[in-house]
């Protein structure tokens, strides 16, 4: 077998290496300007690209404009930058991680939160509004006619305040009423004092209401009357009321009421008159309408003679003329005058004295007993 000779390959790595070396060498020093003017060019570029960085950008923060020069790249930096404090519910027109262009405009609302009560329900809403109004139409929060706030519409609000919103609905009806009728009262002379009878009989009449109803929040706050309609008119009830005064006929055989002591004599009564009212007369023009010439000057109804102490005027109805009475307080009298103006339980006492007869006024409430025709006597 022949004989197999290898090169070695060290001597030719060992070659290769060499001529590295040597092309090093050769080009260090150009390699060396190559990288520096790289590194100057990038570094110039820098440097004019940070001097041509300033950008122009227009703020508006709560609707008051403000311009600001900057270098930031987006607008969360120029937001720190500028010291602007940026809540997650406040609105920006941007997202806070774009990136700024010169002659930006942006935008930013800052919110405040509210408590809103509405339809049952409270929540927590944020808005840029600063009165109810303005909170309500930026939460777009819509009111009827007639919904209610508390507070109104044009009221201020605030971080931490709070808005009720009250619903208003109005419902409409109708509601019938009676109408009581009226008790007129005539007076009828032929019917007995203390009497009464119904002439003619009494209706209620009806009255339509037109209703209006507020509901608040689905609950009745306020009823109001809108119009009246008369359907039927109410009719009155007349009742007779009586006037004729209960006639009692004494007479002498009319028996005793009662016996009573006055002044140490015992006596029996056929009435006892009460509340009696007394005034006096003389026989002068003044009381009897006679001069001292008349030829019936002093002459009672009866015709007997006037006498102080025993002359009395009365209603021969109550009274009967001729008759005895014991008045309280003044004795006996005996019935034996009348006049016009004396009727009923009134008593005209005779006095000869015309003066003491006008200073004696009236005396009412008097008790009277009705003795008879003759005076009693003591035994």
């Amino acid at each position: 077998m022949g004989n197999i000779t290898f090169e070695k390959p060290h001597e030719r790595r060992s070659s290769i290496l060499t001529s590295a070396r040597s092309w090093k060498n050769e080009n260090m020093s150009r390699i060396t300007v190559v990288a520096l003017t790289a590194i100057a060019v990038i570094f110039l570029f820098l440097i004019m690209l940070y001097g041509t960085s300033y950008k122009e950008i227009k703020l508006i923060i709560n609707g008051k404009e403000q311009m600001v020069t900057t270098r930031q790249w987006k607008l969360e930096r120029l937001l720190e930058e500028q010291s602007i404090v940026f809540d997650v519910h406040d609105r920006i027109s941007l997202p806070a991680h774009s990136k700024l262009e010169h002659g930006d405009i942006i935008e930013i609302e800052q919110t405040h939160p509210l408590a809103v009560i509405v339809d049952g329900q409270q929540l927590v809403a944020h808005t840029i509004g600063h009165t109810v109004s303005e909170a309500l139409a930026d939460l777009n929060i819509t009111l009827s006619a007639y919904d209610k706030t508390v507070p109104e519409l044009d009221a201020p609000v605030k971080a931490g305040d709070s808005v009720r919103i009250i619903r208003v609905e109005k419902a409409y009806g109708e509601v019938e009423k009676e109408l009581p009728f009226n008790i007129v009262k005539t007076k009828d002379t032929k019917l007995a004092k203390g009497k009464e009878a119904v002439v003619s009989a009494g209706q209620e009449g009806i009255l339509i209401e037109s209703v209006e109803y507020t509901y608040e929040d689905g609950i009745l706050a306020l009823e109001r009357v809108m119009n009246t309609t008369l359907a039927s008119a109410s009719v009155d009830e007349v009742i007779a009321v009586g006037t004729r005064n209960p006639v009692t006929v004494l007479s002498a055989t009319s028996p005793a009421v009662q016996e009573v002591t006055k002044k140490g004599l015992t006596f029996a009564v056929k009435q006892i008159l009460t509340g009696v009212q007394l005034t006096a007369y003389d026989a002068g023009f003044q009381s009897t309408g006679k001069t001292a010439e008349h030829p019936q000057y002093g002459i009672t109804f009866s015709g007997t003679t006037v006498e102080e102490g025993r002359t009395i005027a009365v209603d021969p109805k109550v009274i009967p003329m001729g008759w005895w009475v014991y008045i309280e307080g003044y004795g006996f009298r005996r019935a034996e005058d009348k006049g016009s103006g004396v009727k009923g339980k009134h008593i005209d006492i005779y006095y000869e004295d015309g003066d003491y007869a006008n200073e004696f006024g009236r005396k009412r409430g008097v008790t009277v007993y009705i003795v008879g025709p003759n005076k009693p006597q003591a035994n």
